[in-house]
C-alpha cells in the first residue's frame, strides 16, 4: 500500500484527519500523535474562498501524509429534493 519513498496515512488515519480538518478542528497526526500537521494550502478565515483544488495535510514528525478534495456545496452537488406529485 502507498507508493515507495512516500508515507501516506492508512485509511482510517487518514478519515480522521481529513473530518478534523473539514470542521476546522486543530490538527494532530492520528500516527504519532504530533500537533505539528501542516496544511496546505493554509485554511482561510473563509472557507467559501476555496476554489476546488487540492488540500495536502502533512505531518512534519513522521512525514505522512493525505491529500483531499474539499467539498464545494452549491446547487448542482445538493440532490434533488423529493418530488411531491
Amino acid at each position: 500500500m502507498g507508493r515507495r519513498g512516500i508515507k501516506e496515512y492508512r485509511a482510517p488515519e487518514a478519515l480522521i484527519l481529513i473530518a478534523a480538518d473539514r470542521d476546522q478542528k486543530p490538527l494532530v497526526c492520528p500516527s504519532c500523535n504530533s500537533p505539528d500537521v501542516e496544511r496546505t494550502p493554509e485554511r482561510s478565515s473563509s472557507e467559501e474562498d476555496a476554489q476546488g483544488g487540492k488540500v495536502t495535510l502533512h505531518c512534519a514528525a513522521c512525514g505522512r501524509m493525505a491529500a483531499y478534495i474539499p467539498r464545494t456545496l452549491s446547487r448542482s452537488s445538493l440532490p434533488e429534493s423529493p418530488r411531491h406529485a
